[in-house]
Protein backbone atom coordinates (compact mmCIF):
# COMPACT_ATOMS: atom_id res chain seq x y z
CA UNK A 1 0.00 0.00 0.00
CA UNK A 2 1.43 3.35 -1.04
CA UNK A 3 0.35 6.82 0.17
CA UNK A 4 1.88 10.27 0.29
CA UNK A 5 2.76 11.60 3.72
CA UNK A 6 2.72 15.08 5.24
CA UNK A 7 4.57 14.88 8.60
CA UNK A 8 4.23 18.50 9.74
CA UNK A 9 6.74 20.47 11.76
CA UNK A 10 6.43 19.12 15.28
CA UNK A 11 7.06 15.51 14.28
CA UNK A 12 10.60 16.56 13.40
CA UNK A 13 11.12 18.05 16.88
CA UNK A 14 9.07 17.67 20.04
CA UNK A 15 7.03 14.73 18.68
CA UNK A 16 9.92 12.61 17.41
CA UNK A 17 8.54 9.66 19.38
CA UNK A 18 5.32 9.87 17.37
CA UNK A 19 7.17 10.13 14.04
CA UNK A 20 9.51 7.23 14.81
CA UNK A 21 6.64 5.00 15.89
CA UNK A 22 4.66 5.89 12.75
CA UNK A 23 7.58 5.03 10.48
CA UNK A 24 8.28 1.75 12.28
CA UNK A 25 4.67 0.62 12.42
CA UNK A 26 3.91 1.51 8.80
CA UNK A 27 6.99 -0.42 7.69
CA UNK A 28 5.73 -3.50 9.55
CA UNK A 29 2.28 -3.07 8.01
CA UNK A 30 3.81 -2.67 4.53
CA UNK A 31 2.42 0.84 4.17
CA UNK A 32 4.85 2.89 2.09
CA UNK A 33 4.86 6.51 3.25
CA UNK A 34 6.12 8.83 0.51
CA UNK A 35 6.95 12.13 2.18
CA UNK A 36 5.85 15.18 0.22
CA UNK A 37 8.95 16.74 -1.34
CA UNK A 38 9.71 20.29 -0.19
CA UNK A 39 6.62 20.45 2.03
CA UNK A 40 6.09 23.55 4.16
CA UNK A 41 4.44 24.43 7.47
CA UNK A 42 0.64 24.28 7.31
CA UNK A 43 0.35 27.52 9.28
CA UNK A 44 -1.16 26.04 12.44
CA UNK A 45 -1.88 27.37 14.89
CA UNK A 46 -1.52 31.09 14.16
CA UNK A 47 -1.74 31.77 10.43
CA UNK A 48 -5.51 31.50 10.04
CA UNK A 49 -6.07 34.02 12.84
CA UNK A 50 -3.85 36.57 11.09
CA UNK A 51 -4.33 36.20 7.34
CA UNK A 52 -6.92 33.93 5.67
CA UNK A 53 -5.28 34.08 2.24
CA UNK A 54 -1.87 33.15 3.66
CA UNK A 55 -3.33 30.32 5.72
CA UNK A 56 -5.07 28.77 2.69
CA UNK A 57 -1.96 29.23 0.55
CA UNK A 58 0.37 27.56 3.06
CA UNK A 59 -1.71 24.38 3.25
CA UNK A 60 -2.84 24.65 -0.37
CA UNK A 61 0.73 24.40 -1.62
CA UNK A 62 1.11 21.06 0.18
CA UNK A 63 -2.10 19.76 -1.36
CA UNK A 64 -0.92 20.70 -4.84
CA UNK A 65 2.30 18.75 -4.22
CA UNK A 66 0.22 15.76 -3.07
CA UNK A 67 -1.93 15.91 -6.21
CA UNK A 68 1.17 15.90 -8.37
CA UNK A 69 2.32 12.73 -6.58
CA UNK A 70 -1.04 11.14 -7.33
CA UNK A 71 -1.52 9.34 -4.02
CA UNK A 72 -3.88 10.01 -1.11
CA UNK A 73 -2.11 12.02 1.58
CA UNK A 74 -1.96 10.84 5.20
CA UNK A 75 -1.52 13.43 7.96
CA UNK A 76 -0.59 12.38 11.52
CA UNK A 77 -1.08 15.77 13.20
CA UNK A 78 -4.79 16.65 13.72
CA UNK A 79 -3.99 20.37 13.58
CA UNK A 80 -2.24 19.92 10.22
CA UNK A 81 -5.07 17.68 9.04
CA UNK A 82 -7.62 20.33 9.95
CA UNK A 83 -5.68 23.06 8.14
CA UNK A 84 -5.19 20.94 5.01
CA UNK A 85 -8.88 20.07 4.97
CA UNK A 86 -9.75 23.76 5.40
CA UNK A 87 -7.55 24.60 2.41
CA UNK A 88 -9.10 21.78 0.40
CA UNK A 89 -12.59 23.17 1.00
CA UNK A 90 -11.48 26.70 0.06
CA UNK A 91 -9.62 25.65 -3.09
CA UNK A 92 -12.55 23.56 -4.32
CA UNK A 93 -15.25 25.99 -3.20
CA UNK A 94 -17.04 28.96 -4.67
CA UNK A 95 -14.20 31.36 -3.85
CA UNK A 96 -11.44 29.18 -5.28
CA UNK A 97 -10.43 31.81 -7.87
CA UNK A 98 -9.10 34.22 -5.25
CA UNK A 99 -6.22 31.94 -4.22
CA UNK A 100 -2.88 31.36 -5.93
CA UNK A 101 -3.15 27.56 -6.10
CA UNK A 102 -5.49 25.41 -8.17
CA UNK A 103 -6.72 22.11 -6.77
CA UNK A 104 -8.64 19.41 -8.64
CA UNK A 105 -9.78 17.21 -5.75
CA UNK A 106 -8.02 14.11 -7.07
CA UNK A 107 -6.55 12.87 -3.77
CA UNK A 108 -8.09 12.23 -0.37
CA UNK A 109 -6.70 13.86 2.77
CA UNK A 110 -6.59 11.28 5.60
CA UNK A 111 -6.21 11.72 9.32
CA UNK A 112 -3.62 9.09 10.31
CA UNK A 113 -5.80 7.36 12.91
CA UNK A 114 -8.72 7.12 10.49
CA UNK A 115 -6.42 5.71 7.82
CA UNK A 116 -5.01 3.03 10.14
CA UNK A 117 -8.48 2.09 11.41
CA UNK A 118 -9.71 0.95 7.99
CA UNK A 119 -10.90 -2.66 7.99
CA UNK A 120 -8.15 -3.85 5.66
CA UNK A 121 -5.38 -2.32 7.76
CA UNK A 122 -6.89 -3.67 10.99
CA UNK A 123 -6.90 -7.15 9.46
CA UNK A 124 -3.16 -6.81 8.81
CA UNK A 125 -2.53 -5.55 12.34
CA UNK A 126 -4.53 -8.41 13.86
CA UNK A 127 -2.53 -10.96 11.89
CA UNK A 128 0.76 -9.51 13.18
CA UNK A 129 -0.03 -9.02 16.90
CA UNK A 130 2.56 -10.85 19.02
CA UNK A 131 1.76 -9.40 22.42
CA UNK A 132 -1.93 -8.57 22.94
CA UNK A 133 -2.45 -5.62 25.28
CA UNK A 134 -4.69 -7.64 27.58
CA UNK A 135 -5.58 -5.98 30.86
CA UNK A 136 -4.49 -2.49 29.76
CA UNK A 137 -7.38 -0.15 30.59
CA UNK A 138 -7.34 2.79 28.19
CA UNK A 139 -9.44 5.79 27.25
CA UNK A 140 -9.00 7.13 23.73
CA UNK A 141 -8.67 10.90 23.69
CA UNK A 142 -9.11 12.51 20.27
CA UNK A 143 -9.13 16.19 21.14
CA UNK A 144 -11.07 18.64 19.02
CA UNK A 145 -9.19 19.06 15.73
CA UNK A 146 -9.37 15.75 13.83
CA UNK A 147 -13.16 15.58 13.70
CA UNK A 148 -14.54 19.10 14.14
CA UNK A 149 -16.05 21.02 12.50
CA UNK A 150 -17.54 18.21 10.40
CA UNK A 151 -18.21 20.55 7.45
CA UNK A 152 -14.40 20.81 7.20
CA UNK A 153 -13.22 17.36 8.34
CA UNK A 154 -16.07 15.39 6.68
CA UNK A 155 -16.26 13.35 9.91
CA UNK A 156 -19.46 11.34 10.24
CA UNK A 157 -18.91 10.74 13.95
CA UNK A 158 -17.55 14.13 15.01
CA UNK A 159 -18.81 13.89 18.62
CA UNK A 160 -17.94 10.23 19.04
CA UNK A 161 -14.93 9.31 16.89
CA UNK A 162 -14.01 5.65 17.10
CA UNK A 163 -10.85 5.19 14.99
CA UNK A 164 -8.48 4.68 17.94
CA UNK A 165 -11.12 2.66 19.82
CA UNK A 166 -11.18 0.24 16.88
CA UNK A 167 -7.40 0.06 16.73
CA UNK A 168 -6.94 -0.53 20.46
CA UNK A 169 -9.64 -3.20 20.56
CA UNK A 170 -7.82 -4.92 17.71
CA UNK A 171 -4.68 -4.89 19.86
CA UNK A 172 -6.52 -6.55 22.75
CA UNK A 173 -6.69 -3.56 25.11
CA UNK A 174 -9.64 -2.87 27.40
CA UNK A 175 -11.08 0.26 25.74
CA UNK A 176 -13.31 2.12 28.18
CA UNK A 177 -16.15 4.28 26.84
CA UNK A 178 -16.24 7.83 28.19
CA UNK A 179 -17.89 11.14 27.34
CA UNK A 180 -14.83 13.40 27.11
CA UNK A 181 -12.95 12.01 24.11
CA UNK A 182 -13.37 15.23 22.08
CA UNK A 183 -13.03 17.82 24.88
CA UNK A 184 -10.34 20.44 24.25
CA UNK A 185 -7.01 20.28 26.12
CA UNK A 186 -6.35 24.00 25.60
CA UNK A 187 -3.63 23.42 22.99
CA UNK A 188 -1.18 26.32 22.65
CA UNK A 189 -3.04 28.40 25.24
CA UNK A 190 -0.69 26.68 27.68
CA UNK A 191 1.84 29.41 26.81
CA UNK A 192 -0.34 32.41 27.66
CA UNK A 193 -2.96 30.84 29.96
CA UNK A 194 -1.52 27.78 31.72
CA UNK A 195 -4.17 28.20 34.42
CA UNK A 196 -6.86 27.58 31.81
CA UNK A 197 -5.10 24.58 30.33
CA UNK A 198 -4.41 23.05 33.74
CA UNK A 199 -8.15 23.28 34.53
CA UNK A 200 -9.11 21.61 31.23
CA UNK A 201 -6.50 18.88 31.58
CA UNK A 202 -7.33 18.34 35.24
CA UNK A 203 -10.94 17.65 34.28
CA UNK A 204 -9.78 15.05 31.76
CA UNK A 205 -7.67 13.29 34.41
CA UNK A 206 -10.59 13.27 36.84
CA UNK A 207 -13.07 11.91 34.31
CA UNK A 208 -10.63 9.22 33.12
CA UNK A 209 -10.07 8.16 36.73
CA UNK A 210 -13.82 7.98 37.33
CA UNK A 211 -14.28 5.38 34.58
CA UNK A 212 -11.32 3.30 35.78
CA UNK A 213 -8.78 4.10 33.06
CA UNK A 214 -5.06 3.60 33.60
CA UNK A 215 -3.77 5.60 30.65
CA UNK A 216 -4.70 7.84 27.74
CA UNK A 217 -4.23 7.02 24.05
CA UNK A 218 -3.89 9.99 21.69
CA UNK A 219 -3.19 10.86 18.06
CA UNK A 220 -2.40 14.55 18.59
CA UNK A 221 1.03 15.72 19.72
CA UNK A 222 -0.41 18.90 21.27
CA UNK A 223 -2.82 16.84 23.37
CA UNK A 224 0.00 14.46 24.26
CA UNK A 225 2.21 17.34 25.37
CA UNK A 226 -0.43 19.03 27.51
CA UNK A 227 -1.45 15.80 29.24
CA UNK A 228 2.09 14.47 29.62
CA UNK A 229 4.30 17.48 30.37
CA UNK A 230 2.29 19.17 33.10
CA UNK A 231 0.88 16.24 35.04
CA UNK A 232 2.83 17.02 38.22
CA UNK A 233 1.75 20.68 38.14
CA UNK A 234 -1.91 19.77 37.63
CA UNK A 235 -1.68 17.21 40.43
CA UNK A 236 -0.29 19.87 42.73
CA UNK A 237 -3.13 22.24 41.80
CA UNK A 238 -5.71 19.54 42.51
CA UNK A 239 -3.97 18.43 45.71
CA UNK A 240 -3.83 14.79 44.67
CA UNK A 241 -1.53 12.21 43.10
CA UNK A 242 -1.95 11.56 39.39
CA UNK A 243 -0.32 8.87 37.28
CA UNK A 244 -1.59 8.60 33.72
CA UNK A 245 0.85 7.58 30.98
CA UNK A 246 -0.05 9.25 27.67
CA UNK A 247 0.56 6.96 24.69
CA UNK A 248 0.44 7.66 20.99
CA UNK A 249 -1.72 4.99 19.40
CA UNK A 250 1.16 4.06 17.08
CA UNK A 251 3.41 3.36 20.08
CA UNK A 252 0.91 0.80 21.34
CA UNK A 253 0.61 -0.77 17.91
CA UNK A 254 4.39 -1.10 17.94
CA UNK A 255 4.27 -2.65 21.42
CA UNK A 256 1.67 -5.22 20.40
CA UNK A 257 3.64 -6.05 17.25
CA UNK A 258 6.84 -6.53 19.24
CA UNK A 259 8.76 -3.67 17.65
CA UNK A 260 12.19 -3.21 19.29
CA UNK A 261 11.97 0.60 19.17
CA UNK A 262 9.20 0.90 21.75
CA UNK A 263 11.38 1.62 24.78
CA UNK A 264 13.21 4.36 22.88
CA UNK A 265 9.96 6.09 21.95
CA UNK A 266 8.57 5.81 25.46
CA UNK A 267 11.80 7.09 27.03
CA UNK A 268 10.99 10.55 25.65
CA UNK A 269 7.78 10.83 27.66
CA UNK A 270 7.63 12.96 30.82
CA UNK A 271 5.34 10.51 32.65
CA UNK A 272 7.14 7.15 32.66
CA UNK A 273 4.89 4.55 30.93
CA UNK A 274 7.19 1.63 31.73
CA UNK A 275 5.93 1.36 35.32
CA UNK A 276 2.43 0.63 34.06
CA UNK A 277 3.52 -1.68 31.24
CA UNK A 278 5.87 -3.70 33.47
CA UNK A 279 3.05 -4.13 35.97
CA UNK A 280 0.96 -5.63 33.17
CA UNK A 281 3.83 -7.83 31.93
CA UNK A 282 3.63 -6.07 28.58
CA UNK A 283 7.26 -5.01 28.38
Amino acid sequence: MKVSYYPGCSLEGTARDYEESIQAVCKELEIELQELPDWNCCGATAAHSLNHWAAISLSGRNLVIAEKMGEDVVVPCPLCFNRLKTAEKALLGVDKGQFQYTLHGKVKVWDMANFISQDGVLDIIESKVKKPLEGLKVVCYYGCMSSRPPKITDAKDCENPVSMDRILKCLGADVIPWSYKTDCCGASHVIARPDLVFKLVGKLYQKAAEVGAECFVVSCQMCQANLDMYQDKVASKLGTEIYFPIFYFTELIGLALGNPGVKTWLSRHFVDPLRLLKGKNLI
